[in-house]
């Protein structure tokens, strides 16, 4: 056990070390708030992408095809605890539709670029690069859409205006850009090679340190402002329940084990940023996203290493 332990804090800790440093360097003053900004918009624009397209170009893919398993075991964790989420937000916390829908978002919606990535590829290598990004490529749009048309459907149905402007946003989101881009050179055969292949590692070296102290600057920009209530309630849906959910479903679907832990990996990342965003547009349950995003977030340390032991991580 101490061995273990060991050896998943030297995956956790320098993960969650960069997060310290950047909340640290925000807090004191030293980063400013438009160096948050310009290292976020680097991350999210260039540097991630071009990991994931460089990961994917060179990836070896399951010779088997898609493990479907992998998708149900996730996709049915996050559902589930997007409709508790909502649930809890109407009948314990007396919302309204669009708050109790931005609740529900925030429950299910993983942290997976500023977090997800890092820390998944410090834990798995390689091996786990492939399933990781491609549940990223269908995570957030499934996410979204089903949010907005929640939120808009309840109403006067879903605008078309707000489906154009929501098709635009991924059809030109960087990330999904970059795993677009990385399927098609593997599907060609095709891996950058010579001074290009230089040029894109560097870039790609930086990724993940830059989005780690990227969200420890985020998180001094969101702090815990009140609803302390729900958002308790949704870091504990989203860090503890919705693992758990994929944890039991992993065990039963076909899907190789590498795959498998990936996915409950992937359900224990903390609350998404997106959620914030979505509240908001909305103008609705904006204190109760900031604040579960930033619980989450400190959680998860514990969490994620309780998560790790399940798993056997080392």
């Amino acid at each position: 056990m101490l061995a273990q332990l060991g050896a998943i804090a030297l995956v956790v800790a320098p993960v969650f070390g960069l997060i310290g440093l950047g909340f640290v360097a925000s807090l004191s003053g030293h980063l400013r708030e438009r160096a948050a900004e310009g290292l976020s918009e680097y991350v999210f624009g260039l540097a991630v992408p071009v990991l994931i397209f460089k990961t994917l170009a060179e990836a070896q893919l399951p010779q088997e095809g898609q493990p479907w398993g992998y998708w149900i075991a996730y996709f049915t964790g996050a559902f589930l605890v997007f409709g508790l989420g909502m649930l809890a937000a109407k009948r314990l916390f007396g919302r309204g539709h669009v708050e109790s829908v931005i609740q529900g978002f925030t429950s299910g919606q993983a942290n997976t670029v500023f977090v997800g990535v890092p820390l998944i590829l410090q834990a798995f290598g390689p091996e786990g690069a492939v399933p990781l990004f491609l549940l990223i490529a269908i995570h957030l749009p499934i996410m979204m859409v089903l949010a907005t048309v929640l939120a808009e459907g309840a109403a006067a149905g879903v605008s078309l205006a707000s489906l154009r402007k929501l098709g635009r946003m991924l059809a030109f989101n960087p990330i999904l850009l970059g795993i677009y881009a990385g399927g098609i050179a593997k599907l060609a055969g095709y891996v950058p090679g010579g001074v290009l292949k230089q040029t894109l590692d560097m870039l790609a070296a930086s990724a993940v340190p830059c989005a780690l102290v990227s969200l420890g600057l985020a998180l001094h920009r969101y702090p815990i402002r009140g609803d302390i209530g729900p958002a308790i309630l949704i870091s504990t849906l989203k860090l503890g329940v919705h693992p758990a959910i994929v944890y039991a479903l992993t065990r039963v679907l076909p899907m190789p084990p590498v795959w498998a832990d990936v996915a409950v990996v992937f359900a224990a990342m903390p609350c998404g940023i997106n959620a914030y965003l979505l509240a908001q547009r909305y103008k609705a349950g904006v204190t109760a996203a900031a604040s579960a995003v930033s619980l989450s977030t400190a959680m998860s340390l514990f969490t994620v290493t309780i998560w790790f032991l399940i798993l056997g991580v080392s």
